[in-house]
């Protein structure tokens, strides 16, 4: 299994260097009359790191809300048991 693990990485690996090799190309991303000149590949590199932070932010967020209130949920029932 972890030759298969390394095989696939390996595999991954391979193609983002192919696609960063193939796109030297430069964009220029504008914001707010801010100009910014970087090749495709650090555009989608950026563009996932900045979409990985961000799903991870929003799935802790959720995960904590979800605990806290199946948390409350709990907390309610314990106290309304009689006693």
């Amino acid at each position: 299994m972890r030759l298969f693990a390394l095989l696939i990485l390996a595999i991954v690996i391979g193609a983002v260097v192919a696609f960063a090799a193939q796109n030297q190309q430069y964009v220029t991303l504008t914001l707010f009359n801010t100009q910014i000149s970087a090749s495709v590949a650090a555009v989608m590199g950026i563009t996932y790191l900045l979409g990985m932070f961000s799903g991870w932010t929003i799935v802790g967020l959720l995960r904590r809300s979800f605990e806290r209130a199946t948390d409350f949920h709990e907390h309610r029932q314990q106290t309304a048991a009689p006693r």
